[in-house]
């Protein structure tokens, strides 16, 4: 029989169930598709284009040394299809289960229209904690953690030759300045892997809120979990492995910095559940009466300073220009800008959304999509977090080394008026000239948005509030702990998603 292994997000030869599965057929044809029309979507962007050609040639060069070879095709996805189909009469098609954006869920629903037609077997498998067709969220973690412990899947030695013909990677974005991106590729994950857990995590809970410390401290394994040049399973299993090493050894900081990673691993599906369970959620309300609380279309001037990083308020224009910069922000600053946005600015989520999307190299839909929702305050069970830039810049930057690297037009500004140059006596030489005013007074706006959403959340349809606690909120127990089973006792009722933004690791 001839299979045709559709490599999604999963760009990897190792813990693949669909290659395992596909690897015991006569004939595997390891085929990915370009799709052109998808790197012209508003939430993609030349940065992640990058990674993935890096992620690509290092999948090829694996399959070649099984003796096969990853076919590249570029074009529609349900079109490739059809032209291999009169090339190699293939019976079967296996592919990872994905939970992708609302465009490749239309997508696959276009392929398995199309693989019905022509009486092919389409086969997903799961590959993270993700479940399909999940009814209600009791009992989800126990599933979760069934499939993370399970033995990972073995790389097979060998796959039937495959000389079909390939196009050559190409570069479908326009381009997109990031000079400190993270490469792709699998060496590049295995490497940043071992070195969080051995070296550079020991102060993950402690520094994973610094812009600065955070660079270091955090596992960086985001982009590399979103593409699969990685799986979540290698990594669970990995840090379990060290948990047990050092278990026992006391005040080095490790048991509890690897405790705090793997609750951010659970996180990261139970987010993407979210979206899987309601795809819709990317582009409405998950709660539906928060609908109309935001003009839908922005104030233009607010939206540009916030995304160009020059709304004048140093900490948070800080933040932007180093994502522009690097693809990479630490959690509490995804939050924090966010809320800013969504509060101060009182912009919606739609349309800040896309532009993060953009610039987020690790870039996945279910967590991104969801966050957002989360940290605008629309999903009607998480209480508003309203961030005070300069707060965050005073407690999160106290030496003042980040917002400097990325203000540098802020040199002269002593460092007790860094957060407030507005308050400086030499303001008037800087202000409107090298740097722009505050667009905005943060008090005041915080007191306006405040009083907005605690009005709203007083008025909402408790019964869709309910209808979303049932659907997407967490099981946890009274320390906050994901739990497994499925009886609805007292201390493990639904609760909100207090979590902070975590689209890094």
């Amino acid at each position: 029989m001839t299979t045709v292994l559709w490599f999604k997000r999963d760009l990897c030869i190792y813990d693949h169930p669909a290659l395992a599965l596909a690897a015991r057929d006569v004939d595997v044809v390891p085929l990915y598709v370009v799709e052109p029309e998808y790197w012209a979507l508003p939430d993609t962007s030349g940065r992640q284009c990058a990674f993935l050609q890096e992620s690509l040639s290092d999948l090829q060069t694996a399959l070649q040394g099984l003796g096969s070879n990853l076919v590249i095709r570029v074009g529609d996805a349900v079109t490739v299809l059809q032209e291999l189909y009169q090339t190699v009469k293939f019976e079967r098609l296996v592919s990872h289960e994905e939970t992708g954006n609302a465009w490749t869920y239309t997508r696959d629903k276009r392929v398995a229209e199309w693989a019905r037609g022509y009486g092919i077997r389409w086969t997903e498998l799961p590959q993270s904690g993700v479940v399909r067709r999940l009814y209600g969220r009791d009992g989800w973690a126990g599933r979760r953690n069934a499939f993370m412990t399970q033995a990972q899947k073995d790389s097979p030695k060998a796959l039937p030759p495959c000389d079909l013909p390939s196009d050559p990677i190409p570069t479908l974005c326009a381009p997109d300045p990031c000079p400190d991106r993270q490469p792709g590729g699998r060496d590049h994950a295995l490497s940043l892997l071992g070195g969080f857990l051995t070296e550079r995590g020991h102060t993950y809970r402690k520094d994973m809120s610094s812009p600065l410390e955070g660079a270091t401290a955090c596992s960086r394994l985001s982009p590399h979990l979103a593409l699969g040049t990685i799986t979540i399973r290698e990594v669970v299993q990995a840090t379990a492995a060290r948990q047990r090493e050092v278990k026992g050894v006391p005040r080095n900081g490790w048991a509890g910095s690897l405790k705090s990673f793997q609750s951010r691993l659970a996180w990261r599906d139970h987010f993407m559940q979210k979206l899987e369970d309601e795809p819709a959620l990317e582009h409405r309300c998950l709660h539906r009466a928060y609908e109309g609380m935001r003009p839908l279309e922005p104030d233009q001037s607010r939206l540009s300073a916030w995304e160009n990083g020059e709304t004048g308020l140093p900490f948070l224009d800080a933040c932007m220009r180093s994502l522009r910069a690097t693809g990479w922000l630490n959690f509490r600053m995804r939050a924090m800008v966010v809320s800013v946005a969504s509060y101060h600015l009182w912009l919606d989520w739609r349309s800040t959304g896309p532009h993060l999307a953009r610039m987020f190299t690790d870039y996945e839909p279910g967590i991104h999509w969801s966050q957002m929702q989360m940290q605008s305050g629309t999903t009607g069970i998480n209480t508003p977090r309203i961030y005070n830039p300069i707060k965050q810049g005073t407690e999160q930057d106290p030496t003042g080394a980040f917002t400097r690297r990325w203000l540098p037009e802020l040199a002269d500004v002593p460092d007790k008026h860094l957060q407030t140059p507005w308050t400086w006596e030499g303001a008037g030489r800087l202000l409107g000239k090298t740097y722009p005013a505050p667009i905005i007074d943060v008090a005041d706006a915080a007191r306006t948005a405040r009083e907005r959403i605690f009005t709203m959340r007083r008025s909402v349809d408790q019964l869709e509030t309910q209808r979303v606690i049932h659907k997407h909120a967490s099981r946890k127990d009274s320390a906050g702990h994901f739990v497994n089973d499925r009886a609805p006792r007292k201390s493990r009722r639904p609760k909100p998603d207090d979590a902070q933004l975590k689209l890094d690791l």
